[in-house]
């Protein structure tokens, strides 16, 4: 997974590339998708006033500190396991020592939580919480991540839940949520379960080594995959039914229109996927990333372009 973002870090100097590695690119790139989609939809078509732009500034730069935070924490917890299934990682390499990894967790970390307060109380308590859950799911005595659902269960919480709707309310200012809020909230809850059980797929010989149980080890990686691959399908399916239902204030034939297109692809690109290949397995896994990436693009674009 990491040699794709090898090509972007070579671009900068060494110390840069390491934190840009240590950051897990494609989860800054979805933080980010996220909290500039749920912005667009709570402008619900209308040019933001300087105060929304920065208010949209200061709320990106917590979410990336939190992010970078939950990241670099569990990496600084795996840094034996990420030897054995990702040895680029600057941890796992020795670009950074545990003491630097430490110094920029805590920094990340208090800098986001610090930002938040002054944003007000959904900011904060949108960061404070997946704060917590990260630091639930990485640091022992607790380390949700040793147990498969609790593991599938803190990801798919944090990217799904509050992320969704903590972002919303703290952009509108409140109550109420928008339908297609929920319907976005839903979409992408359903999805991150498919990441967080894939993510785990070619990490098999260093989660059994340190018996971290996971649903790959428990049910073997070809059932894994089907279980994703299904759950995917049933997002787009259901996202295409709500296109062409309940989602008045959207361009609903739009978005389930894409959503087929979608369907027709996740199941194309499964034909080149090898289970028996670390690389096609990081490959497919990355595809699947593009298609959360790909959700924080059209449905605001659906929604927006039915406002104007």
């Amino acid at each position: 997974m990491e040699s794709r973002s090898q090509p972007l870090a070579s671009l900068f100097p060494q110390p840069l590339s390491a934190l840009w590695r240590f950051s897990r690119p494609h989860t800054i790139i979805g933080t980010t998708l996220s909290v500039w989609g749920l912005f667009a939809i709570s402008q619900a078509g209308q040019w933001p006033t300087p105060p929304e732009w920065r208010s949209l500034l200061w709320a990106w730069l917590a979410c990336l500190g939190g992010n970078l935070y939950i990241v670099g924490l569990n990496q600084l917890e795996d840094i034996e396991i990420d030897r054995i299934n990702k040895p680029s990682l600057p941890l796992a390499s020795g670009e950074f020592t545990p003491r630097q990894g430490w110094t920029i967790v805590a920094l990340s970390g208090l800098g986001a939580i610090a930002l938040a307060w002054t944003q007000g109380l959904w900011l904060f308590a949108t960061v404070a919480i997946s704060l917590l859950i990260g630091t639930a799911y990485s640091i022992p005595p607790i380390r949700l991540k040793r147990f498969p659902f609790w593991a599938s269960f803190c990801i798919f919480t944090v990217r799904g839940m509050i992320v969704n709707l903590g972002l919303f309310l703290h952009f509108q200012g409140g109550f109420p949520i928008l339908p297609e809020v929920w319907a976005l909230t839903l979409f992408v809850l359903i999805f991150t379960f498919a990441i967080a059980i894939f993510k785990d797929v070619p990490d098999l010989e260093g989660d059994k080594r340190y018996q971290i149980s996971t649903f790959t080890l428990r049910l073997g990686a070809p059932t894994v995959a089907r279980l994703a691959l299904m759950t995917i399908s049933l997002c787009d399916i259901l996202m295409v039914i709500a296109g062409f239902t309940v989602l008045d204030d959207m361009n609903g034939p739009l978005l389930a229109g894409i959503h087929l297109v979608l369907l027709a692809l996740l199941w194309l690109r499964r034909q080149s996927l090898d289970l028996g290949d670390r690389t096609s397995i990081a490959a497919f896994y990355q595809f699947i990333w593009k298609l959360f990436f790909l959700e924080y693009l059209l449905f605001p674009f659906a929604y927006v372009a039915a406002q104007l």
